[in-house]
Parts: structure tokens; C-alpha cells; sequence
């Protein structure tokens, strides 16, 4: 936490994948404040500044963001208002208060030519609007100061939202086969991972500490895999009794408005370096996840 205060944690974007998670994660004994759109559109920058000062965190969770990554091809405007100017007002404002932001980014800033997993001093160039909305908003951060971290995940899934575990399963259910990408790389990651390790973060890490660790840190799961890789995941764990056909095709076979990065993969050794986390395996999660989405313990 970022001072002595009753801790009050703001969440966003609380009907997102990330931010629904956050809500039911985070310590119970913690008064958290969600807010969806309706109650803060961070589009309309004076009313971020209006619901920060009302309510005064001592830490915010932005897990608010433009997600639409085809859209913001034709939409640049309004993604980057609220990928890339609103993080900066919400960390100018927790700056004035002396509040921390933890601020949700993307493997997208990268344009995926390194063989290798990137590491967070590698030097992002993105390939679509999306990618660099989102790197604009690390920007924005940084310049504003105080105590902040930006943590930059990759294909992330769950129970809410839309994202390809959802999908799949609801294919699995009327295709027989299916085209799905096998040359792009990454690891899949569980939201309620995120929220877990964000809640870790905030009760292992005394609050005079975080200024001196504002950054920007990877949080993905362990490991990788390709998109054709994820959906026979998906299928095998789920345990379909009848399940679909995956056929690998190459990125050029299934053409998008938005350029994807080929490689995804993300290096989270400054993570367990700073604050002690390792992160689980990307199956291993997996099979977590739809145990728990079989028993009902996750859903919209």
C-alpha cells in the first residue's frame, strides 16, 4: 500500500476480464471501490479527475481499456483517448494524492521480429493502432510520476469479456473443424491470474517502497505456445466428447485489419527479481480455469 491510510482500492473497468476478477480477488478486507463504464468513462478525461478527487484511493487498478484491437485500425481516435491519454490523467491525478496506479498494457508494443522473449528494456515498435495506443499510455504514465506500475500481459482469457477461450468453446459446439493460426507465439494468461498476483503484489509490497519500484514489469504466465496450440489445449482439457478438428494455418491465411506481432513472448524475470513472483505455467492455468468454469465457480 501507498501510505497508512484505510486502504481504498479503485478498480475499472470491473465488467473487463481483468477488472471482474479484481473485484472478487483482492483482499475482502480492503474497501474496493468498482466502477464500469457508466460510472467512470475514461474517454471523458474531467471525469476521471472528478472521481479520483471524490473518492481518493490509495491505489487504482486501472483494468479499463480500448481492447478493439481491429476496430482502433478505423476508431485511432477514441483508442487513443482512452488507451493513451486517460492512464496519464488517472496517474497525474493519483500523483496529487499520493496514490499508487497499477496500469494493465500489452504484449502489442512490440512488433514480435526478436527470437527471443522481450524483456521490458527492449525497445518497443508496434504494428498496429492498438499496440501503440497502449505504449502511449506507458508514456503518459512515466511523465506524470509518483508511484506507479505499468504490468504488460499477453492473451489474456477468462470467464468475461470476449477472448479465445470463450470462443472456442462455443465453436467446439457447432464446427467440426477449424483454421486457427500456428505461426504467432505467446503465452496464454489466465485474468484471475493477473488479479492474483496484482492482490499479491499490493499486501507483500510496504507502500514506502513503491515509488522507488514504478516501472513497467511482465506478467504473463509461464511458458508458450501457438494460437493452434491454445485450442487443442482448450478442447483437451475441457474434455469435449466431441471435439473439434484443429488445422494450423499461417498468419497470411487469416488476414485481419490489425498486424499481429509473431512473437508474444514475454520475459518475467524482473518481476520475480522485484517482488519475489514466479508465475505458474500457462497449461497449468489452463486446466485451473476450466475446472473452475466446469464447477461454476467463474462465469458473466
Amino acid at each position: 500500500m501507498t501510505d497508512r491510510r484505510e486502504p481504498v482500492i479503485l478498480v475499472t473497468g470491473v465488467t473487463g476480464q481483468v477488472g471482474a476478477e479484481l473485484l472478487v480477488r483482492l483482499n475482502p478486507a480492503w474497501r474496493v471501490i468498482g466502477v464500469d463504464r457508466n460510472g467512470l468513462d475514461l474517454s471523458d478525461l474531467h471525469q476521471i479527475r472528478r472521481v479520483v478527487a471524490d473518492v481518493r484511493p490509495t491505489v487504482i487498478l486501472n483494468g479499463a481499456a480500448y481492447t478493439a484491437v481491429d476496430k482502433a485500425e478505423s476508431d485511432a481516435q477514441t483508442a487513443m483517448r482512452i488507451n493513451g491519454e486517460a492512464p496519464g490523467v488517472l496517474a497525474e491525478e493519483a500523483r496529487k494524492i499520493g496514490a499508487l496506479l497499477v496500469h494493465y498494457s500489452t504484449d502489442y508494443v512490440f512488433d514480435g521480429a526478436k527470437d527471443d522473449a522481450y524483456v521490458e528494456s527492449d525497445q518497443p515498435n508496434p504494428l498496429n493502432v492498438y499496440g501503440a495506443t497502449k505504449l502511449a499510455g506507458e508514456h503518459a504514465i512515466e511523465q506524470a510520476g509518483g508511484a506507479w506500475v505499468v504490468l504488460r500481459t499477453s492473451w489474456v482469457y477468462g470467464a468475461h469479456g470476449k477472448n479465445f477461450l470463450l470462443t472456442m468453446l462455443r465453436l467446439a459446439e457447432q464446427k467440426r473443424e477449424l483454421s486457427i493460426v500456428a505461426d504467432q507465439f505467446g503465452a496464454p494468461t489466465w485474468a484471475r491470474m493477473i488479479a492474483d498476483l496484482t492482490a499479491r503484489m499490493l499486501e507483500e509490497t510496504p507502500g514506502e517502497v513503491w515509488a522507488g519500484r514504478s516501472g513497467v514489469y511482465h506478467l504473463t504466465a509461464a511458458g508458450s505456445t501457438s494460437w493452434a496450440g491454445f485450442a487443442e489445449a482448450i478442447f483437451e482439457h475441457a474434455g469435449l466428447t466431441a471435439r473439434p478438428k484443429v488445422v494450423p494455418i499461417g498468419t497470411s491465411e487469416y488476414p485481419t485489419p490489425a498486424r499481429r506481432p509473431r512473437n508474444s513472448r514475454l520475459s518475467c524475470t524482473k518481476l520475480a527479481e522485484t517482488f519475489g513472483i514466479r508465475v505458474p505455467g500457462w497449461d497449468d492455468e489452463l486446466r485451473r480455469c476450466l475446472a473452475a468454469y466446469s464447477a461454476g465457480q467463474v462465469g458473466d
